[in-house]
C-alpha cells in the first residue's frame, strides 16, 4: 500500500501541494485530475522522490520513502517507475536500447551507457515491447517513431524496471485520440494483469472515468474529491477544473475504449 500523510511542497510562500493525505491499496488504478497548476505533477514527482517534500511522509509497503537516501533511494526509483508526457527517449538510440535504459537501476550508469546488457535482459525488453505491440520496431531508431509509438516504448522501458508502482504524468496529453486510447489501454491492462499500482495524472474527465478505479481531484494543491468515477458529478468536476472545464469535458478517451487494442500478455518476472 502507498500511504501519503500530510504531504506538502512549498516554493517560498506558495504551496504547490498542501497537506495531502491519501492511502492507495496495492493494485488500484488512480486518476489524479485538476486544472494546470493544481499540484498533480508535483505530487507524483514527490512520490518518485524527483522532488523533495517540504513536510509530510510517504510510505510504501510500510517503508518510509521520504527517509530513503543513497543506494536505498536508488532502489526505490527502480520500484517506482515513471512515465512522462515528453517520452524522454534518446532519438538516435535504437528502440530496444531505449527500453534497456530501464535496467540502469539494476546496473550502473557506466554499464548502461556502454549498453552492456545480458541476453536475459534483452529478452525481457523484447517481451515488454511485444506487450505494447512494438516488438517489430526494436532495431529502429527511436526518432523514427510517432508520438504514440514513443509513449508505448516509454511504457515498455518502465516495465523492464519490474516496478511495484507506476506513475504516469499526463501520459496522453500530446497524443491524438487513437494513440491516447492505445496508451491508456496498455496502462490499464498492465494494472489489471500484473497487479501494479498505477497513479496517472489526467487532464480529461472522460479518460479518468473510463480507466480508473478511483479519482482524486486537486485544487490549489489540496484534495477536494476522492472517490469512484460514479461518485464524481459533472458539477463537482467543473468546480475542480474551473476555467479549463470545457477542454476537460470536450476531449479525452471515452467509454468505447474499454478493450485493449493489442493482446497483452503478463510480463515474466514482473512483481
Amino acid at each position: 500500500m502507498l500511504e501519503i500523510t500530510q504531504l506538502t511542497k512549498a516554493f517560498g510562500p506558495n504551496k504547490a501541494v498542501d497537506n495531502i493525505t491519501l492511502s492507495v491499496p496495492q493494485g488500484q488504478m488512480v486518476g489524479v485530475i485538476g486544472r494546470s497548476g493544481a499540484g498533480k505533477s508535483t505530487l507524483l514527482r514527490m512520490v518518485n522522490r524527483l522532488a523533495e517534500p517540504t513536510d509530510g511522509k510517504i510510505l510504501f509497503g510500510g517503508r518510509e520513502v521520504t527517509a530513503l537516501r543513497g543506494r536505498a533511494l536508488h532502489a526505490w526509483r527502480a520500484e517506482c517507475a515513471m512515465v512522462f508526457q515528453q517520452f524522454n527517449l534518446v532519438g538516435r538510440m535504437s528502440v530496444i536500447n531505449n527500453v534497456l535504459m530501464g535496467r540502469i537501476f539494476h546496473h550502473g550508469f557506466a554499464t548502461a551507457m556502454l549498453q552492456i546488457f545480458g541476453p536475459e535482459e534483452r529478452a525481457l525488453a523484447i517481451r515488454a515491447l511485444d506487450r505494447l505491440g512494438m516488438a517489430h520496431t526494436a532495431l529502429q531508431r527511436a526518432e523514427t517513431l510517432s508520438g504514440g509509438q514513443m509513449q508505448r516504448v516509454a511504457i515498455a522501458r518502465a516495465l523492464v524496471q519490474q516496478p511495484k508502482l507506476m506513475l504516469a504524468d499526463e501520459p496522453i496529453a500530446s497524443l491524438d485520440p487513437l494513440n491516447a486510447k492505445v496508451v491508456m489501454d496498455a496502462l490499464r491492462t498492465i494494472n489489471r494483469e500484473d497487479g501494479i499500482t498505477v497513479l496517472a495524472n489526467l487532464h480529461t474527465l472522460d479518460t479518468a472515468r473510463t480507466y480508473c478505479d478511483r479519482i482524486v481531484g486537486l485544487m490549489e494543491g489540496r484534495v477536494v474529491f476522492d472517490g469512484t468515477p460514479d461518485q464524481l458529478t459533472d458539477r463537482q468536476a467543473r468546480e475542480i477544473y474551473g476555467a479549463e472545464a470545457d477542454d476537460a469535458f470536450s476531449e479525452g478517451v471515452t467509454s468505447t475504449a474499454l478493450r485493449p487494442a493489442q493482446p497483452v500478455r503478463a510480463l515474466e518476472g514482473a512483481e
